[in-house]
């Protein structure tokens, strides 16, 4: 069974990137026809796609975070990461790590909670 782990700071300051990595097991991010995708959840809000990565390396990103994001990864490590710039406040989250499949959560990690605080 697969397993995703997210690993970075949890702790970053205004203005800062935020850079998280997950780790997959027992799977291949490179194995179609699997996406790799980050979500976040901000307190007292709900779950908010940030954007996917392809098993042939393509990535997507929500219009909200778009200009400030970028998902790409590292087959040989088999992970996937997220950088996100310019971070404010209002990027306070839980931030998840899943795969999908068929346009659908196949498996979540655990979810690491990063706050954005001077």
């Amino acid at each position: 069974q697969v397993q995703l782990q997210e690993s970075g700071p949890g702790l970053v300051k205004p203005s800062q990137t935020l850079s998280l990595t997950c780790t997959v097991s027992d799977d291949s991010i490179t194995t179609n026809p699997y996406y790799w995708s980050w979500i976040r959840q901000p307190p007292g809000k709900g779950l908010e796609w940030m954007g996917q990565i392809s098993y042939s390396g393509s990535a997507d990103y929500s219009p909200s975070v778009k200009s400030r994001t970028i998902i790409s990864r590292d087959t040989s490590k088999n992970q996937f990461t997220l950088q996100l710039s310019s971070v404010t406040p209002e990027d306070t989250a839980v931030y998840y790590c899943v795969k999908l499949y068929d346009s659908a959560v196949d498996a979540w990690g655990q979810g690491t909670q990063v706050t954005v605080s001077s």
